[in-house]
């Protein structure tokens, strides 16, 4: 029998560039966290569902309401669907949200007794729930680390030479790979948070980048401090 392929390790080189820019990235943004509103990891798990194809402020601006007349999962599976619709209808696509809230609250309520499971393999059998969700609220709602790869992680994360994977789940492990395991939900926050401020998808501000010393990708937008800096956004935008 053959012996088994065991994966290579991250160049050092690459390991050490990675973690530097992850502490200046930490310096840069010291305030870092989910921009998700949540109590409970019930609220965290919903609204990060209805996140998909919306802002983190609209979610936030439909929560209370949300959660005023369906707090749990026994009351949000037997919520009325109309009603469901008209709450989250602001976010747009309500329809089928209000379909996928149903179907998760239900699926909590008959397999978990109305509980969020603490396990990834629990979470992502659960309907309308990927890995990035679930890490999302394994990350945030339990302390358990998770790296949340969405758009503006995948782009960063190439962006700064630490894969060339486009695959999410991919990317997780290559980046992962990368640091240690305690430190993945705060990257994950800090790298999007740096996607939303300052790494755009169209003309991201390197000039006015903390990283732009160990960034492969140094060029891509506006080199010009001047210029750059008008590009910084004080608050996060999906």
């Amino acid at each position: 029998m053959p012996a088994p392929v065991v994966p290579a390790a991250p160049p050092t080189t690459l390991v050490r560039r990675a973690r530097k820019v992850h502490r200046v990235l930490a310096e840069t943004y010291p305030d870092a966290h989910c921009e998700l509103d949540f109590a409970t990891p019930f609220e965290l798990l919903v609204v990060t569902v209805l996140s998909a194809q919306t802002t983190d402020k609209r979610v936030n601006a439909v929560r209370p309401t949300l959660f005023a007349a369906y707090p749990d999962a026994r009351a949000m599976a037997a919520a009325d669907r109309e009603h469901l619709e008209q709450i989250v209808g602001p976010l747009g696509f309500f329809r089928a949200k209000t379909e996928s809230l149903l179907k998760l609250s239900a699926a909590l309520v008959e397999q978990y007794d109305g509980e969020v499971p603490p396990k990834l393999e629990e979470l992502v059998k659960l309907p309308g729930v990927g890995r990035k969700t679930a890490n999302v609220v394994l990350g945030n709602a339990f302390d358990i680390p998770g790296i949340t790869v969405d758009t503006h992680f995948g782009r960063l994360a190439r962006r700064f030479g630490w894969t060339e994977e486009t695959d999410p789940v991919k990317v997780e492990h290559a980046v992962g790979a990368l640091f240690e395991k305690r430190d993945w939900t705060m990257l994950s926050h800090r790298l999007i948070w740096h996607g939303r401020r300052r790494c755009h998808a169209q003309k991201p501000a390197c000039g006015a980048c903390p990283v732009a010393r160990w960034c492969p990708a140094y060029g891509e937008g506006p080199t010009d401090p001047v210029v750059a800096e008008k590009l910084v956004r004080t608050e996060g935008r999906n």
